[in-house]
């Protein structure tokens, strides 16, 4: 895969200009940091190059002056929403990264809740579950007809209700599990607290997308449109910032609507507001740091077309996708974008319909293409990586890594044991048959130390995936999708 984008200059030119925002402030600082603080795995697909953890070690220069406050939405904890690139639910993700950011030397303050209403049953449990751990945790409400009505919003009844959160160093990260959270109303919650006891505090946005500098039409930014499709989130040229300066900088729906509100707090604090826009708000460097335009380009128009086919297997589940769909859809139609534009759809569906049995084809960083069917052993994801190591080790094909006469004593403990209705072997299953015939077979071995070349693949199979399928070609770093079609029993 091409890298896209320059990493250490992003590093640099980002940890620069967080610091001199926050030495424009006074007393305190509310940083809130849109998209995920770590494993930022939607910034390093679109903008190939930059590392997930990027935004967590550049906050690790100011690990000695900052703490986290980490938010959760209680109608994400009432749904159970999951964190799709890890399959965990929010709830989970937030101790996840509590724990995560404490391993890393950070202060982790306290948990607040937001969006809460009477009645929610599953944020009540999870508060209790963060009390009884000793976690600070505090409650804010919902507000109604939030943001627009601006006198509500900054009153006794709106962010008066809310908790006030004890914090105790002069900058004040707020980071979430992911979008929607309410991290912003929480920045702004506190600047109207924080004004009724005397102190002075500001306020800043890092957020990674959409990237101001870039044309709204650009993939990286629509690629963004696409991962919160679910929220309707849409972007637009910033009015504001083309009222006061005369330039176009690309925005949101979301901070736009919200900024009257954040201008009336500062203003009722201050008597005036540092600010003259939303993109003003923001700190975010990356839309400078692209070395390889086209690379991201390609990239994010990738990230589109895996975002569509998430999309249409969760409208498969059961669950509600048309409104994401459709969004979507309309993403790719302005894009001239079709599925047929991730090289290994066509051939997987190609595979499938001339085999006649469940499919799947692998994209190789380097342009190789490989297929795998399903068989009497080995599903179609299993084959695939068989066949793919082997062509990376340069194998013949005709060369058995795991004979049959091991994997059959498998099948059977899966179905007569296990309960399994499907005896051929899944991704995970057969990695654990070839490590145990490495110990014997050299080949075997010499395709296994393949295994971390393949980061940075792209793979589909022509019919729904197992979970177990789906978590090993992720955590091998491939890029897999799948039609929301179930495999024949």
């Amino acid at each position: 895969m091409r890298t896209g984008f320059d990493n250490d200059k992003y590093v640099q030119l980002q940890s620069q200009h967080i610091r001199e925002r926050i030495a424009s402030f006074g007393d305190k600082l509310y940083l809130e940091f849109g998209g995920k603080l770590y494993d930022d795995y939607h910034a390093s697909r679109v903008l190939p190059g930059f590392a997930p953890d990027s935004k967590l070690n550049m906050l690790m220069q100011l690990k000695d002056q900052a703490e986290i406050v980490i938010v959760i939405s209680a109608s994400d904890i009432e749904r159970n929403k999951v964190r799709g690139d890890l399959d965990i639910t929010y709830d989970k993700d937030v101790l996840r990264l509590r724990q995560l950011f404490m391993e890393r030397g950070l202060y982790v303050g306290s948990v607040v809740i937001t969006q809460y209403v009477s009645g929610m049953k599953s944020a009540d449990l999870f508060r209790e579950r963060l009390k009884q751990a000793g976690i600070a945790v505090y409650t804010h409400y919902k507000i109604e007809n939030y943001p627009q009505d601006v006198a509500l919003v900054i009153s006794e009844e709106g962010f008066g209700k809310n908790d006030y959160i004890e914090t105790s160093r002069p900058s004040v990260v707020i980071t979430a599990p992911g979008p929607g959270s309410g991290k912003m109303a929480t920045c702004l919650s506190q600047l109207y607290h924080e004004n009724k006891r005397g102190i002075r505090a500001g306020y800043a946005k890092f957020e990674t997308f959409p990237v101001w500098n870039l044309p709204l039409s650009h993939p990286v930014n629509l690629a963004y449109e696409a991962a919160t499709a679910d929220l309707n989130d849409v972007n637009m040229i910033d009015p504001f910032h083309l009222d006061a300066y005369g330039e176009i900088a690309v925005n949101y729906n979301r901070d736009v609507e919200i900024f009257p509100v954040l201008r009336s707090v500062f203003e009722a604090i201050y008597g005036d507001c540092p600010y003259k826009s939303p993109t003003d708000m923001g700190v975010n460097m990356n839309g400078f740091c692209l070395e390889d335009d086209e690379a991201c380009r390609e990239a994010s128009r990738q990230e589109i077309l895996r975002r569509y086919y998430q999309a249409l297997v969760k409208r498969a589940e059961g669950k509600d996708a048309e409104t994401e769909i459709r969004k979507i859809e309309l993403l790719m139609r302005n894009t001239k974008l079709t599925v047929n534009d991730r090289s290994v759809v066509p051939v997987a569906l190609k595979v499938a319909e001339e085999k006649g049995v469940p499919a799947a084809a692998l994209e190789l960083p380097d342009g190789r293409v490989v297929t795998g069917k399903t068989g009497e052993l080995l599903g179609a994801c299993a084959a695939l990586l068989l066949n793919t190591i082997k062509e990376l080790a340069g194998i013949g094909d005709e060369v058995h890594l795991v004979s049959p006469s091991a994997i059959q004593p498998i099948q059977h403990l899966k179905t007569e044991y296990l309960g399994s209705r499907n005896p051929r072997l899944h991704s995970d299953e057969v990695l654990i048959a070839l490590s145990a015939s490495a110990a014997e077979n050299p080949l075997a071995q010499q395709a296994m130390e393949q295994l971390s070349y393949l980061k940075g693949s792209m793979a589909h199979a022509s019919v729904k995936l197992s979970s177990a399928d789906y978590k090993t070609f992720r955590k091998l770093g491939i890029d897999l999708t799948f039609e929301p079609v179930p495999e024949q029993k």
